[in-house]
């Protein structure tokens, strides 16, 4: 098959023809079709962490991260089948049980996917120990209480700016967002760019002050990188 010849599959019982090199996740937004998403973004390597935008493909024993796997011909995909939301509900429902009381966003991805979904609270219980707020940087505060290990701020310092200052440390439970060798945001080599404000979709990382719940008054496009 040549490479620019578009892959006919069948997506939530509709035929589509999915572009060379698209995901499932960008196939099914390009049609309109909304699946609940939290690691991806779009610029970004696919990264398939969060296990949110997890289909279900007929003839495949485990479910699939849309947002890493590409359609072939003839694949029949389901987006909202009862398995594939079942999982996609418990993810979010496990991630909201350690989520902050109050967002620290006017627009937090993580409880907007949650409530198209149906889920107002959850049956798990919150973590006993959740990490202390970070406000040592005088741009960034750090509030990992919200962070979902989405890792986009991670891929955003280092592929958007290639700063690589944000890492991911420990395993299991222990994991967590570190800056540099585990400093503090404001002792680490940050350069206050701001594009891991940009990229996280809960506040874990936000601007100091409240401005990430704040309205804007207008939008400017900007060719600064660190700004824009």
């Amino acid at each position: 098959m040549a490479e620019s010849t578009p892959i006919q599959f069948s997506l939530d019982g509709q035929a589509i023809a999915a572009l060379p090199g698209e995901t499932l996740l960008q196939v099914a937004a390009r049609h309109g079709i909304a699946i609940p998403h939290l690691c991806h973004q779009e610029g970004l390597t696919p990264a398939g962490n969060c296990r949110a935008c997890v289909v279900e493909i007929d003839g495949e024993r485990v479910l699939a991260a849309a947002c890493c796997r590409q359609p072939t011909a003839d694949m029949q995909v389901r987006t909202t089948s009862p398995r594939a939301r079942q999982a996609q509900r418990l993810v979010l429902e496990l991630l909201v049980a350690d989520a902050p009381a109050e967002p620290l966003l006017r627009v937090d991805e993580l409880r907007r996917w949650s409530t198209e979904l149906g889920i107002t609270e959850s049956r798990f219980p919150r973590a006993d120990h959740q990490p202390a707020t970070d406000a040592t940087h005088p741009a960034i505060r750090v509030n990992l209480d919200a962070c979902i290990h989405c890792t986009r701020c991670l891929r955003a310092c280092r592929e958007v700016q290639g700063n690589d200052v944000i890492g991911f440390a420990m395993r299991g439970g222990a994991s967590r967002i570190v800056f540099d060798q585990g400093a503090t945001l404001g002792s680490s080599s940050c350069v206050g760019c701001g594009e891991c404000v940009q990229a996280c979709p809960t506040g874990a990382l936000a601007s100091q002050g409240g401005l990430g719940t704040a309205v804007a008054d207008d939008h400017v496009d900007s060719l600064c990188p660190y700004c824009g």
